[in-house]
């Protein structure tokens, strides 16, 4: 299944939390955790200067009235993603427990491979503080770029499942990953870093946060930019005449902004706003020397009112705005040139309410209402393929309401029952429920399970739009996929320095849609395939040893199986059967130091194999280690230096896409 170990690094991706994900007393964003007003939001954040309690702590005391939910909720915030050095959202998620994604770190574009419980990215539900920022595309891979979305912007990243698809979209079928900014602060904060590595890496950002007439605030900017042309072996991807990796550049640039405002005593307004750009070479698991580029622009602005209808009953109002704008364009071969647009949009409304009806009753219930639109333009000089020149110009509408009551059955049982009514203009209407029990066996052990009815509709590019790169032809025939997944798992607190979590998932998905090839030398074409059947295992592991120093381990195997078709008992291309993160940590008055392993068993080739591969071949498993340690050069600034891949050789990190030997990197951090 797999080949030969290679011992190596993924660079900063492998970077792992060093702080337990906690386990979440409610689905993703619970309303009542906000504050009430502005100014007690300055008041918590004004504590927090003072004691900084450990992860643990935070376990026990956050919302003790509250049991856990039915599924797992980890949580990585600022200063986990500092630990990691992580630069992007890619490097964050990669390290989470049923998470993986194959291409981050160096030269990574849009291409990240990432799947959540053995689902896409597509099959998954990614929220910008709350609110959907997934486009559904499909063409130049095109939906989410998480290897352009910088961590400086960031507060914390949660990930949940089960019931959470039940408030935020029926097409989760890995699960929710919400995507928080930094917030205001009322003692005003400046910081500033600047970072300087191998091949050509550089990163400068800036951010300040702070409170005035009644507003806190907080902006931030971020610019970064990398070579990439690093050596690569013979057969890798974009393997140019000199040995090393050809069209691999990257940059970016990222701005944010978030400001709130008391109205009155029961009424906080917020707005924020994310824009990111990038330009990058594409590199497409083995098309030999490459030469297509992307930019990408990116906006995502979204305005809401928090209201305080009484002492247990909240109501949200969110309107949002969303744009993703894909542009691909170069040489195909020698001879001809193509371009391809991909600009997709979305005006979001969403009403969420939240109500604690009795002692033990619990309501959220409200409605979320999506425009969808993309235009689309493909254009090629190629007269094989210049019939599929021109534009696409679709819409459609998408309105849902949901409710999910959480309701105690006992002392210690807890049950979650949802349902989420989806409608569509065009592909009718679905009825969507999810279950959840909960029994907390004693103080340090915990018992859950969840089941939830997914459906995923197929992008509009999908449906409408040729694309020009890999010459996939779109179908307005395809059915939306649909199935069911589910979770069951323990939780373990022995005390406030070991937790654990086990979870066993899975899902089963009909009518996976994928491109299948019209016959030999005909283009490919957008089709529902069949059937595929995914189980798994994930645990998380963390033990605090001593005040300074804390050891984790994650492992996930994941076997999402091909039931249908051709392809019938294979694993799903791309995802690896086996993935583990382990990390030793010190932290003691500023000096940090982290020992940090990552492991990879490689996955199932299938595109553009090599000489002497097959369809059931893998590539190479791998296992890396890097080490990263700051010194505090004052109160205010402190230095990190990072080695990635320690023991040095490059490695295949995912299908002829390779990670360089070792590199390093320095970066120089202050706060004032």
């Amino acid at each position: 299944m797999c080949s030969k170990l290679q011992i190596s690094t993924i660079g900063l991706s492998s970077l792992i939390l060093l702080s337990a994900p906690a386990i979440a007393e409610i689905p993703i964003t619970r309303i009542q955790d906000l504050p009430k007003t502005s100014n007690q939001a300055h008041e918590l954040l004004a504590q927090s200067e003072k004691f900084e309690a450990p992860e643990e702590e935070l376990i026990i005391t956050e919302k003790k009235k509250d049991k856990p939910t039915a599924t797992p909720v980890y949580k990585v915030n600022q200063e986990d993603i500092k630990k990691q050095g992580s630069r992007s959202v890619s490097e964050v998620l990669k390290n989470q427990p049923g998470f993986t994604v194959n291409d981050t770190g160096f030269a990574a574009d849009i291409h990240t491979g990432g799947s959540y419980r053995g689902a896409t990215i597509n099959q998954s539900v990614y929220l910008l503080n709350g609110r959907s920022i997934g486009t559904n595309g499909n063409l130049y891979h095109g939906n989410i770029d998480l290897n352009s979305i910088p961590t400086s912007t960031i507060d914390r990243i949660e990930l949940s499942s089960g019931s959470a698809s039940t408030l935020y979209g029926s097409e989760a079928f890995g699960g929710v990953i919400n995507i928080i900014t930094k917030p205001g602060s009322q003692t005003p904060k400046l910081t500033l870093g600047v970072t300087l590595g191998s091949f050509g890496q550089q990163n400068y950002r800036v951010g300040y946060a702070g409170f005035a007439k009644g507003l806190d605030y907080a902006f931030g900017y971020e610019q970064g930019r990398a070579d990439n042309n690093y050596d690569v072996p013979v057969g890798a991807a974009n393997r140019g005449p000199n040995g090393k990796l050809f069209n691999g550049d990257t940059a970016t640039n990222a701005y944010y902004a978030r400001i709130s405002a008391a109205l009155d005593p029961l009424n906080t307004l917020t707005f924020d706003a994310t824009k990111i750009t990038s330009q990058k070479g594409l590199i497409y698991f083995g098309f030999p020397l490459q030469n297509d580029r992307l930019d990408h622009d990116a906006y995502n602005i979204g305005l809401n009112l928090r209201s305080e209808l009484a002492k247990d009953s909240i109501l949200n109002t969110t309107i949002g705005y969303n744009r993703d704008y894909f542009n691909t364009y170069g040489p195909t071969g020698s001879s001809f040139y193509r371009t391809g647009d991909l600009d997709s949009k979305a005006f979001t409304f969403r009403l969420d309410h939240d109500w604690q009806i009795s002692k033990g009753v619990k309501l959220r219930w409200g409605t979320d209402v999506r425009n969808e639109s993309l235009n689309s333009t493909a254009n090629s000089n190629n007269p094989l393929v210049s019939a599929f020149n021109g534009k696409v110009d679709q819409s459609r509408f998408l309105p849902s309401l949901f409710a999910l009551g959480t309701i105690d059955l006992g002392s210690n049982i807890q049950a979650e029952l949802g349902l989420r009514q989806n409608f569509t203009d065009r592909a009718g209407s679905a009825l969507n429920p999810s279950l959840g029990l909960n029994w907390s066996a004693t103080k340090a052990f915990n018992l859950r399970g969840s089941w939830v009815s997914v459906r995923r509709l197929p992008g509009l590019d999908q449906l409408y739009a040729y694309d020009t790169v890999h010459g996939w032809l779109p179908n307005d025939q395809l059915k939306p996929e649909f199935g069911s997944s589910w979770t069951i798992g323990a939780d373990l607190k022995l005390n406030d320095k070991f937790t654990g979590q086990l979870t066993y998932f899975g899902s089963s998905l009909n009518d996976r849609i994928a491109t299948q090839s019209l016959g030999i030398g005909q283009p490919s074409k957008w089709q529902n395939i069949g059937l595929v059947n995914t189980n798994g295992l994930e645990f998380a592991l963390q033990y605090q040893i001593t005040p300074e120093w804390r050891t984790f381990l994650n492992y996930t195997y994941t076997d999402a199986r091909i039931a249908t078709g051709a392809d019938t008992g294979r694993q799903l291309s791309q995802i690896p059967f086996s993935v583990a993160q382990f990390g030793l940590g010190y932290d003691h008055r500023g000096w940090k130091v982290n020992l940090l392993n990552n492991y990879y068993s490689g996955s199932r080739r299938s595109l553009f194999l090599n000489s002497g591969d097959t369809a059931d071949s893998y590539s190479p498993s791998w296992l890396n280690v890097d080490l990263n340690a700051r010194v505090p050069l004052t109160p205010q600034v402190g230095m990190t230096f990072y080695v990635q891949n320690l023991f040095g050789g490059t490695y295949e990190k995912t299908n002829r896409i390779y990670e360089p030997s070792t590199t390093f990197r320095v970066a120089l951090d202050a706060e004032f």
